[in-house]
């Protein structure tokens, strides 16, 4: 779909001051990320300060409720999500109560069969296995039954999460609850991951402990990588505290990595430092296949590994899941597109429907990656999206959106349909009680997706940081953009626009698929796109938008662009 080129608007001379010592551009592209206050820039620029722990409303009694369990000698357990996200938050709880000689292990559940989050089952294999206190990563606020369950059999239970809560306060679980998004939490940054979460309660107990500051800090820098990955890979905003947790957390990384995520760079070809988009695409999907085609357990195994031929054999093996991901989804993606093609145009939500939740006997579509098939589809065709499979008798569903559409509001339509579900405005799953329910859900949360999106342009919208000329890329302005390290969600990498003569044009690629344009004395690559882009030669006038970067090889360092999308004027 053709996207929608769109300028922020130029930022006020007033922000100018308080930045003379940095180039220009540094003011323009603050203003377009919504810093504003010299207190949100110098925290942005410099972030180097961690929120208080405390400041969460039950962190204090959840502190010392771990506290006595760890010396009463109880067995405590994790329980985690499948997603990196949910493993990264399980591998920093585990690390942190080991460092303080807890009994503890961890419990990820199967996608398959088990599902997301807790269940009674689980909790009643807990006790029976001897565990008295739960505690929950990523997930569980919702789990109001589990959690009475739990405390009906003499468990204690903590949550932690960073999940959207229920309606209503007395939805909630009853019980100590560590999730900063609820309404009546005091925690003034809103939008940590579930691994932040983690992260945070890891500080609070940290330094509650009797460890020396040094072996404090010592245990917490061990544990900051773990957070930074949770955090890129979970697409929570980069601002804020979180771009604290990045920043600190890929340094880390980078200084000294753990065996696990050094081989995983290994496996997908990372040379030279990490940085948040390897994080996003090359180490995320490695570790989610994990939960997606098997179990989430060895992910966690290859975080938490000290040994370095289990790190290479686990890695190797997690990559190779990873190629058999790739062609699961597209086949999803595939076969969906003709349904949607054919029959859903004009629809406001896009729902694809797995062959066999209607006929059993046809061939399905992997519960583990019906997700990543909806997030491809909501790209493609700029709309919220459902996909929808039946796994081992179970009719489950994920769903992936855009800025405009709240996936939450629709499942709070259907929820009278669904027996689970959980997520937040761009991502979620659910698990209907019956085929006989899917009617009814999807034309309770299409009629919501009508009424939400009812006169809203859903064309999607390139964002421009700023019209420039080519004679104004230098090494100033480049270094200038990489202040805005590391990017991601609300702060993506600053993207110029600028209109020229193309000078020269080269196919590159041992395939001929790229390919890369030369104006005056900078050249811009397009990867992949020799084949789409071959209509156009030397000395055509084009507008284009790219991003900036430095090209270095050899000892020797230059300006390269990336193109993003280009029109011949």
């Amino acid at each position: 779909m053709n996207k929608k080129w769109k300028l922020f608007e130029t930022a006020p001379h007033e922000l100018a001051p308080s930045l003379d010592n940095l180039h220009p551009i540094v003011g323009r592209l603050l203003y377009n990320r919504g810093l504003r206050s010299a207190e949100q820039i110098d925290y942005f620029l410099h972030p180097d300060k961690e929120l208080d722990p405390f400041l969460f409303a039950d962190m204090q009694a959840a502190v010392e409720l771990t506290v006595k369990h760890i010396k009463a000698l109880n067995r405590i357990v994790i329980c985690g999500d499948y997603d990196a996200d949910g493993v990264s938050s399980s591998a920093i709880m585990c690390e942190t109560l080991r460092a303080l000689s807890a009994k503890v292990e961890v419990w990820i559940p199967s996608r398959f069969g088990q599902g997301y989050g807790l269940s009674r089952e689980i909790v009643q294999e807990l006790k029976d296995q001897g565990f008295s206190l739960i505690i929950t990563v990523d997930n569980g606020i919702r789990a109001k039954a589990e959690a009475e369950f739990a405390q009906s059999l003499g468990m204690d239970i903590i949550i932690t999460d960073h999940h959207a809560g229920p309606p209503t306060r007395e939805e909630e679980p009853q019980c100590l609850l560590i999730d900063p998004i609820l309404e009546h939490e005091n925690y003034p940054f809103k939008y940590l991951c579930g691994a932040g979460v983690a992260y945070k309660f890891a500080s609070a107990l940290i330094a509650s402990s009797t460890l020396s500051q040094e072996e404090k800090e010592n245990l917490k820098n061990k544990i900051i990588d773990l957070a930074a990955i949770g955090t890129i890979a979970d697409c929570v905003t980069l601002l804020g505290e979180n771009r604290l947790l990045a920043s600190r957390g890929l340094a880390a990384i980078n200084r000294r990595p753990r065996l696990g995520i050094r081989e995983l760079a290994k496996v997908a070809g990372i040379s030279g430092e990490l940085d948040a988009w390897n994080v996003s695409w090359q180490i995320t999907p490695r570790l989610n296949v994990a939960g997606r085609l098997d179990h989430a357990n060895t992910a966690y195994q290859l975080l938490m590994t000290k040994d370095g031929d289990e790190a290479r054999s686990i890695a190797g093996e997690l990559n190779q899941r990873n190629i058999e991901r790739q062609t699961m989804t597209k086949t999803i993606v595939e076969e969906a597109c003709l349904e949607i093609e054919a029959n859903q145009l004009n629809e406001k939500l896009l729902i694809a429907i797995s062959p066999n939740v209607l006929d059993e006997g046809k061939v399905g579509w992997n519960e583990g990656v019906i997700g990543l098939a909806a997030g491809r589809l909501a790209e493609k065709y700029s709309r919220p999206c459902f996909v929808i499979t039946r796994s081992e008798g179970v009719i489950k569903g994920s769903g992936r959106s855009v800025e405009q559409f709240n996936l939450v509001d629709a499942l709070e339509a259907g929820k009278e349909q669904l027996s689970r579900y959980g997520g937040h405005k761009m991502a979620c799953g659910f698990t209907l009680k019956s085929l006989a329910d899917l009617d009814d859900f999807v034309l309770k949360v299409k009629a919501q997706a009508e009424q939400d999106l009812k006169g809203v342009d859903l064309s999607p919208i390139l964002m421009i940081d700023a019209e420039i000329e080519i004679s104004q890329i230098n090494d100033e302005l480049i270094e200038a953009v990489n202040l805005f390290k590391p990017f991601g969600q609300d702060n993506p990498e600053p993207k110029f626009m600028s209109r020229s003569a193309l000078d020269e044009i080269i196919i590159m690629g041992k395939d001929k698929t790229h390919i890369k344009f030369r104006f005056g004395r900078c050249w811009a690559l397009a990867f992949g796109r020799a084949e789409e882009l071959s209509h156009l030669k030397t000395g055509d006038i084009i507008d284009f938008v790219y991003t900036v970067g430095f090209n270095e090889f050899n000892g020797r360092r230059e300006a390269q662009l990336k193109i993003v999308d280009l029109k011949i004027v």
